[in-house]
């Protein structure tokens, strides 16, 4: 675990002093409370526009979005390139949409100790946990060239 974070942090272009900061935020848990709702669209805009999001899962780092104006994000999991895509607001969903063609993959978000918690609407009920913020970009990686 510690090795990924490290390897996240030099994906992300962090400082490796933040690394016990990004620990405690990857390994904390959250409950939502009694019948909290899942954030609207406009309230998931609101909140994670201009953001780069660190998520985890189950303590181990899970990936990163970076979500910018007009409903854009750019994706990637640990040590993968980036996908661009989109998001759009279906329900109480927050469904997604990448360039690779695969089916859009809805969420539902929640606001826990000032960090989202992100619900997978589908048979695998994966949780994410915000690990991290910042401000700036997603660092993507390139294709493997000559391989």
């Amino acid at each position: 675990m510690l090795w990924h974070g490290f390897q996240m942090m030099k994906k992300l272009s962090l400082p490796a002093s933040l690394a016990p900061l990004i620990l405690v935020f990857a390994t904390s848990t959250f409950a939502a409370p009694a019948g909290s709702e899942p954030l609207t669209g406009s309230e998931f805009e609101a909140y994670a526009t201009g953001k780069t999001l660190t998520y985890a899962e189950g303590g181990q780092p899970y990936g990163a979005e970076e979500y910018l104006p007009g409903n854009r994000v750019r994706w990637a999991f640990d040590e993968d390139t980036c996908k661009e895509g989109i998001w759009y607001e279906s329900g109480q969903n927050i469904c997604f949409v990448y360039e690779d063609g695969s089916a859009p993959q809805c969420w539902q978000f929640f606001v826990e100790s000032d960090k989202l918690k992100a619900v997978f609407q589908g048979e695998s009920g994966t949780e994410l946990y915000e690990a991290w913020a910042s401000d700036g970009p997603l660092s993507c990686m390139g294709p493997q060239v000559g391989v």
